[in-house]
């Protein structure tokens, strides 16, 4: 074995896909397609605020140049698509100016799931994937450098070389191998209960059909019509789509063992759709959208019939994504996320790191409230 070479690159067109994907622990959202797919559709490129910064570590392993490191960065020209917020740090630094943009971003875009951020064949080679990332914040002109949604273990470590902690709350649901969704619905206290019964009451009576699909299962127009949706979900939220058809179609094509479609119907015709990813013990929830508003509509497509996918497949833990406090009274639990931070003028430094001791606070009693009002009957769920 050689010593390491470590680069930058702003695409994975020349990393082969199976040598990325086996550092990636399984998880869907941060596979070689994912990330490639954004890239090659224009999601994430200079011109949109994401140009990935690629850290790749290899080595010559038995004459052959082997992928033994690699992280998903990008150097960011506003906040956008992170779903951890520091607009704030930006204002403040305006006010003062200075320039808080480029930063530059460890994550995944667009996707607040938690994954590993370092991927790495060994310890040795996850710390030389940190060195490098504080070695490129110092050495270009970004503000600062931030690591979302990565593993506990990861996060130790990022700490441990001076990054500042930040905590966030989602809602996760947890399997522990319910046999049916009555078996789940029987866990929880009877008004809980009683309302998902109500909203999944309301919907059936409206005649509204769901269909399950993975993958190959899913056709052109059924793609077709879920980018509709998601496009016109934003744009009803005054907000621009972070990604396209292009993009849907490229990794409905690149890595369809990982997609689940909920597609909702009503007389035949599409109306609503959602779009998951899954590995064999995660399933994340992405993204959805609906050409109308019906009471209910959205809880069926994007939680309970992602719920029932998981005890038929015995997939433990579903994750809802960010935020969410309405997730609680349908059977997820409060989940903290970490994420690191590095700024690196040292007088925002310190005042950033007096909020984010303030905020921990709050956050660990935001925790110990929500867990009070679970639903389950027995509050370890």
């Amino acid at each position: 074995m050689t010593e390491p070479r470590i680069t930058v690159v702003q695409t994975l067109a020349d990393i082969e896909p199976t040598q990325w994907d086996r550092l990636t622990n399984g998880n869907p959202t941060i596979k070689h397609a994912w990330l490639q797919s954004m890239i090659d559709a224009g999601c994430t490129t200079r011109a949109t605020g994401w140009l990935p910064q690629f850290l790749i570590v290899t080595r010559e392993i038995d004459g052959q140049q082997q992928l033994t490191g690699a992280a998903p960065l990008y150097m960011k020209g506003h906040s956008y698509g992170e779903y951890v917020f520091d607009w704030a740090w930006a204002d403040a630094y305006q006010r003062a100016g200075l320039d808080y943009y480029p930063k530059l971003v460890c994550a995944v875009p667009f996707t607040p799931c938690v994954g590993t951020r370092l991927l790495a064949a060994s310890e040795n080679d996850r710390a030389l994937l940190i060195e490098a990332m504080l070695d490129v914040a110092g050495d270009t002109n970004v503000s600062s450098l931030h690591v979302l949604f990565s593993t506990d273990e990861e996060h130790a470590a990022l700490v441990g070389k001076g990054m500042m902690e930040r905590q966030a709350v989602q809602f996760h649901w947890q399997n522990p191998d319910y046999s049916s969704f009555e078996d789940f619905l029987s866990t929880m206290r009877h008004d809980k209960r009683k309302k998902i019964k109500q909203e999944r009451r309301n919907v059936a009576n409206a005649g509204v059909t769901f269909e399950r699909k993975v993958g190959t299962e899913i056709s052109g127009s059924e793609w077709d019509f879920f980018s509709e949706c998601y496009e016109r979900t934003y744009r009803a939220h005054r907000s621009t789509p972070y990604l396209n058809r292009e993009f849907f179609g490229l990794v409905g094509a690149r890595m369809p063992d990982s997609i689940l479609m909920i597609v909702a119907s009503r007389k035949g015709a599409p109306i609503a759709a959602s779009l998951n990813l899954f590995s064999d013990t995660t399933l994340y929830g992405r993204y959805w959208g609906t050409q109308e508003f019906m009471s209910g509509l959205h809880f069926e497509t994007c939680y309970y019939q992602n719920v029932q996918f998981c005890i038929d497949r015995r997939i433990q833990v579903f994750e809802g994504g960010a935020q969410g406090e309405h997730k609680l009274a349908r059977g997820f639990t409060p989940v903290t996320c970490r994420s690191a931070h590095l700024i690196k003028d040292p007088r925002f430094a310190h005042a950033v790191g007096d909020f984010l001791e303030r905020e921990s606070g709050g956050i660990d009693r935001y925790v110990e409230e929500l867990n009070e009002h679970v639903p389950f009957k027995n509050p370890s769920g």
